[in-house]
């Protein structure tokens, strides 16, 4: 015995005038997909054309290092040498403050360094915060002078000081700090491979290098052995390895090759920070390369904080160009 729906062909069914609820249900999702067509439309267009600003604490990967952080990195070394800067000289209640309250605006990158002696202040600052929160980048020293040790220690015993100054388990990347001369992957090879180990028993996350000549940039581009390098950036060529026509094209390789980049001395070392002006050409210049991963700054107060991100909202996200 056939059902009511299967005694007549479809098409022979009889359907119900759209009477009262059903009528209203009608004009309901007639107007709805009338909606979604005029969404699809130039009004969507013309919203997708608007344009995206940057965000300082947005998330972002440090090439292909795995490690995620915040645009906006909190430096920690102004005017630093033989483990002091302007941070641990205005005191560790303030800088504990400065650190704390940076965090609490959304920074999550915060930038040590042997060279500062700054490693004792950060975890006590964030105390109660979960470690994977945020993210530390230190540096290793190995120049002569700058740091009071005569002996420079092979990498492994460094980064075992290192892990018992900043109270932590592990450390996010780990830098040779201020290499200068073009052969420095075969002249800190030793320090390389020990790091290499240190990062396969994940007591590190990540290795790399801060450059202070173009040579030495240009080494780190084609160093495979480098996670993210710390590079000197800005339009007015203060305090860079070369003018910004010299520099950009290597930061580029660098970003092409997978690394990450952190540009520092965006302010001029300080020098900038009188001159809103070329302030904001100088962030505006920075982001717009489209090729810096990070920009560490080493504000001095939570106000040079609020002002160096409000201008860093102010960029416009440069458009990605169709292939």
């Amino acid at each position: 015995m056939q059902t009511p729906n299967q005694s007549q062909p479809t098409s022979q069914v009889k359907r119900k005038p759209l009477t009262g609820m059903r009528r209203r249900e009608f004009i309901r999702r007639t107007a709805l997909a009338a909606g979604a067509v005029a969404l699809t439309g130039p009004w969507l267009r013309a919203a997708e054309d608007q344009p995206r600003y940057s965000d300082p604490f947005e998330t972002v990967t440090l090439g292909k290092s795995g490690i995620r952080t915040s645009r906006f990195s909190l430096g920690t070394g102004m005017r630093g040498g033989n483990r002091q800067s302007n941070h641990t000289r205005m005191g560790r209640e303030k800088l504990m403050a400065l650190l704390r309250e940076s965090y609490e605006r959304g920074t999550r990158l915060f930038d040590l360094a042997d060279l500062y002696g700054t490693h004792p202040y950060l975890i006590p600052a964030l105390e109660g915060v979960p470690r994977d929160r945020f993210q530390i980048v230190t540096k290793i020293w190995f120049r002569p002078g700058g740091i009071p040790d005569p002996d420079r220690p092979d990498a492994d015993v460094v980064v075992q000081r290192f892990l018992r100054e900043l109270q932590t388990d592990y450390i996010d990347l780990v830098l040779l700090h201020c290499v200068t001369s073009p052969n420095w992957p075969t002249e800190l090879s030793r320090q390389m491979e020990i790091l290499a180990k240190l990062k396969q028993k994940g007591v590190i996350r990540a290795h790399g290098v801060s450059c202070h000549s173009l040579e030495a940039l240009k080494a780190a581009a084609r160093e495979p052995w480098v996670d993210s390098v710390h590079a000197r950036i800005n339009p007015f060529q203060m305090s860079m390895d070369g003018p910004p026509s010299e520099v950009v094209p290597v930061l580029r390789e660098i970003k092409a090759a997978g690394k990450g980049i952190v540009g520092m001395k965006l302010v001029g070392e300080g020098r900038l920070r009188n001159d809103p002006d070329k302030r904001d050409e100088s962030i505006r210049f920075v982001l717009q390369l489209g090729c810096v991963d990070v920009l560490t700054v080493g504000c001095e107060s939570i106000q040079e904080v609020d002002d160096f991100t409000a201008r860093m909202r102010k960029v416009p996200v440069p458009q990605q160009k169709a292939a």
